[in-house]
């Protein structure tokens, strides 16, 4: 018998009662303001964001996936260009390409599930633009080795929409700041997440960043000024007084997840034929996500569910075995494995020690 959920993926209540008077005085500001698209808390946020980044920029839009758009157009991807991206990775990365114009290159993951820096960089051609290194379930991608493998002339993007926070410990940089220009979702269940769907590109390249405003605001930066084709994708006030509340308590949060990351390590230590994930040594892990491979993956996600425990799949498919990118082909072993394995258990700042054990008592009956 499915009962009801009582330990949810991620918590939004939870997280609203930590901000709702914050949120709360500053919905307030604007709806005296009427600052609801851009205005004054879109623009503190994007400074006190470029800050927290170290960056130069942030161009706040409309989602994430614009945000993958508008950064690769941003970094020049036009008609034809070639992007490179790995094939473990959400839908979205590969929309942007398309949506850019650029033909996306697909390359398997590696054992971490992020970009293959050795095929990304044998992938490499004369109509290759950029290469997108997808910070995935929390955990950064190789960068600075993507940078040094593919060469001057190829522009390295970062999909940032997991991992707000993380930093190298190769560079002491943080997401968003690796690469020649970075996207990220706001997605309301993202490390930092807006109320509704909301992104923003990072740069510290003022051309990139100008482009990106031009791009996000019909062409231009001035009303009725049109310089190339753009389109409609602006941070609106409200998501950015949402935003800015939570920005100030994501270090905590983020920290949060590390310490729920470590009790799943140290209980699910030892299960059979699970494979728990590996922190690495290129910095901060911030847990977007907590992803195993176990056996009979859709028996464990159907037991957990069934539990009340709010386990999922990130992702059931690669983007080659998806309807949309069907036509892109080829074979990706390692992604093509992992998506009949991967299953992701709860983990957000909100969860109680009490959800967490019931988590892992659960998980240890089905698969111990």
């Amino acid at each position: 018998m499915i009962v009801s959920q009582k330990v949810p993926a991620v918590d939004l209540a939870w997280q609203h009662a930590q901000v709702a008077d914050e949120v709360r005085a500053g919905f307030d500001r604007v709806l005296a303001t009427t600052g609801f698209i851009l205005g004054a808390e879109a623009e503190a946020f994007e400074r006190a964001y470029s800050s927290y980044c170290g960056v130069t920029d942030t161009v706040g839009v409309g989602s994430g996936t614009d945000a993958v758009e508008l950064a690769l157009r941003g970094a020049g991807v036009g008609a034809g260009d070639e992007v490179i991206i790995p094939a473990n990775t959400f839908v979205a990365t590969a929309e942007g390409v398309a949506r850019a114009g650029g033909v996306p290159v697909l390359v398997d993951c590696d054992e971490d599930y992020l970009i293959d820096v050795e095929q990304a960089a044998a992938a490499v051609t004369p109509r290759t633009r950029a290469v997108v290194g997808v910070h995935l379930y929390g955990r950064l991608a190789p960068i600075e080795r993507l940078r040094a493998a593919v060469g001057p002339g190829v522009a390295i993007v970062e999909d940032a929409a997991q991992s707000q926070g993380a930093r190298s410990s190769v560079s002491g940089l943080r997401s968003g700041a690796l690469g020649d220009v970075a996207a990220t979702s706001f997605y309301p269940g993202k490390n930092l997440g807006a109320y509704g769907d909301a992104g923003a590109v990072t740069t510290s390249d003022p051309a990139i960043a100008e482009r990106v405003r031009r791009l996000r605001n019909h062409g231009g930066t001035a009303k009725y000024e049109h310089l190339e084709i753009g389109t409609t994708s602006r941070l609106d006030g409200l998501q950015a007084v949402v935003l800015s509340a939570k920005l100030a308590r994501l270090d905590a949060w983020n920290e949060r997840r590390r310490a729920v990351a470590d009790r799943y390590d140290e209980a699910l230590a030892g299960l059979p034929g699970v494979v728990l994930p590996r922190r690495g040594d290129r910095g901060e892990h911030v847990h977007h996500l907590y992803v195993v491979r176990a056996p009979e993956r859709d028996r464990v996600v159907a037991e957990l569910n069934a539990q009340g425990i709010g386990a999922a799949v990130h992702y059931p498919a690669p983007v080659h075995r998806t309807p949309a990118f069907a036509h892109v082909g080829g074979s990706h072993p390692r992604s093509e494995a992992f998506a009949a394995e991967i299953l992701s258990l709860p983990i957000h700042p909100g969860l109680a020690d009490d959800q967490q054990e019931h988590v892992i008592e659960a998980v240890r009956r089905s698969l111990g």
